[in-house]
């Protein structure tokens, strides 16, 4: 899905950090906490709470190899440690981390419902594990309109259509987060407005090849590539002349308390 750490930086990850502060606040990380952050990517989350607080540790967990040495170069902090690993199989103690957080990544895990259950082992009785997904269906318009230009021009697509990814509606966080035996969960959106300084800023990242859009823009032929360029040209700007382009977003974030049975 997301394989290199610069391209991801221009992709997604810029717009991502936007949510971070949101994600914290939401769950409830206090100077001191031991955070764990799971698919920690480019170290957006896990910065965020180095650079919040005085006291906290962070653990940042990411399956790429790329990833965790991009996040650990920018690092000089020894309380943020960043490694590989799998949300899966979590190689941690239980009850270790005071908050165990996810940032836009359990609707990429193979089996999330397992991967909350590891976070959940790794989470201190009284903790809490959060997470936060885009709202693919309808809040994440950067990708909607993508993904309707191509439905519009009758371009061959496969499943992967994000308004189909899991985990992605209001309500489906909730239910995994109750279905795991977390307790007082509660939802909430998570809302920014992405700025891209002209139309290539939003257009050449898909050239690279990263995400799910990106990946389908590479195995276009050039002339199909053109078409859906053209079309996603005048869906954002009309006959005006190249200019900012704004776009309000929208994610859902959960959060829930590890029980003391856990």
């Amino acid at each position: 899905m997301f394989s290199e750490a610069h391209d991801y930086e221009l992709v997604m990850g810029r717009w991502s950090r936007q949510l971070v502060p949101q994600l914290l606040a939401f769950s409830g990380v206090h100077d001191g906490d031991a955070v764990l952050d799971v698919g920690s990517g480019t170290g957006a989350l896990s910065f965020a709470v180095r650079d919040a607080t005085k006291a906290s540790h962070v653990t940042g967990i990411d399956p790429s190899p790329d990833f965790v040495t991009y996040s650990a170069s920018k690092n000089t902090d020894p309380r943020v440690h960043f490694e590989v690993g799998d949300a899966q199989k979590l190689e941690l103690r239980d009850a270790t981390f005071d908050k165990t957080l996810a940032m836009l990544v359990m609707n990429h895990i193979p089996d999330s419902a397992l991967a909350l259950k590891e976070m959940i082992r790794v989470t201190k009785p009284g903790g809490i594990v959060a997470a936060a997904v885009w709202d693919y269906s309808d809040g994440m318009t950067m990708l909607r309109v993508f993904w309707d230009e191509v439905d519009a021009l009758h371009l061959p697509v496969d499943p992967h259509d994000k308004a189909h990814v899991k985990l992605s509606k209001q309500g489906e966080l909730g239910a995994l987060w109750k279905q795991q035996g977390l307790v007082d969960v509660q939802e909430a959106p998570l809302s920014t407005v992405l700025h891209f300084a002209s139309f290539d800023d939003y257009w050449s990242p898909f050239l690279r090849g990263q995400g799910t859009a990106g990946t389908y823009v590479v195995k276009l032929s050039k002339d199909r590539q053109e078409a859906l360029r053209q079309r996603l040209r005048q869906r954002l700007l009309g006959n005006a002349p190249d200019g900012p382009i704004s776009m309000p977003v929208r994610a859902w974030a959960v959060k829930g308390t590890v029980p003391p049975s856990k």
